[in-house]
């Protein structure tokens, strides 16, 4: 495995590499109007709670660099979850690009930096403990949503014996039957993948679910709330390997822009 502090300084540098190529092509166009300036920055907030994670806000932001690529960011509070007191406040932010293809579907790959406990293994909350690239697809039209997100959450070395990675994905789409009203289907799935000293067959699901979700939301697209739930589709065996048995599973997420 990567020495932990070598991959986190390439990290760091690429992330301030990033930044400085943002920030430089702010200053370049400082003679626009402040309010033009505003118009190329996208920020929104959401509240989230479900079953597994417990309560976790997100932020995230876009300014677009030009027509056809963004410098995109974004920062989520994980804190504990319902599992793992040991998780260390766990935290994770992040930058990238994005790509709108069309006015319909916008591409929007990332890597995460992770700060807390629970990737590295070592239950006392540490800088760095780990990184996660990460891939989201959004799909808005006048009569469908959706969204595709997958990312890799992969521990790094600090000195335990053992390091935690986990694959995380989900994929929902709707239909939006008028300016306020959607509804759909959701598919959720984290698995355990294992990490530094674990055995081959190590990895398991904690849980793979679909189901309905209802979503309200402003006209204007400032605001939503959005109900999802679903069912266990995990064999016996796979909830007997993760000890955590949950048949259902429900997410409340609540979005305004910034």
């Amino acid at each position: 495995m990567c020495n932990s502090k070598s991959l986190f300084k390439s990290i760091t540098g690429g992330a301030l590499a990033l930044g400085l190529l943002f920030s430089s092509n702010v200053k370049a166009q400082d003679a626009e109007a402040a309010p033009a300036e505003d118009k190329k920055l996208d920020m929104n907030v959401t509240l989230n709670s479900d079953i597994f994670f417990g309560f976790y806000p997100f932020s995230n932001g876009a300014y677009a660099v030009s027509d056809k690529v963004d410098f995109t960011f974004y920062g989520i509070l994980w804190s504990g979850g319902g599992p793992g007191a040991s998780w260390g406040n766990w935290t994770e932010f992040g930058m990238g690009i994005g790509i709108p293809v069309n006015d319909a579907i916008y591409v929007n790959p990332q890597i995460g930096l992770l700060s807390g406990g629970l990737t590295s293994g070592l239950g006392t909350p540490v800088l760095a403990e780990g990184i996660v690239p990460n891939l989201t697809i959004g799909i808005d039209d006048e009569a469908i949503e959706g969204e595709i997100y997958a990312g890799y959450y992969n521990g790094l070395d600090h000195g335990n014996p053992v390091t935690n990675n986990y694959l995380h994905y989900w994929a929902n789409t709707g239909y939006k039957f008028n300016s306020i009203v959607s509804a759909g289907v959701h598919f959720e799935h984290l698995r355990f993948t294992g990490g530094m000293n674990y055995a081959d067959d190590s990895a398991y699901d904690y849980y793979q679910v679909v189901g309905p979700y209802l979503q309200f939301s402003k006209p204007d697209g400032s605001a939503f709330t959005r109900f999802s739930s679903g069912w266990d589709l995990r064999s016996d065996e796979q909830v007997t390997k993760s000890g955590y048995s949950q048949p259902s599973f429900f997410k409340l997420t609540v979005g305004m822009s910034i």
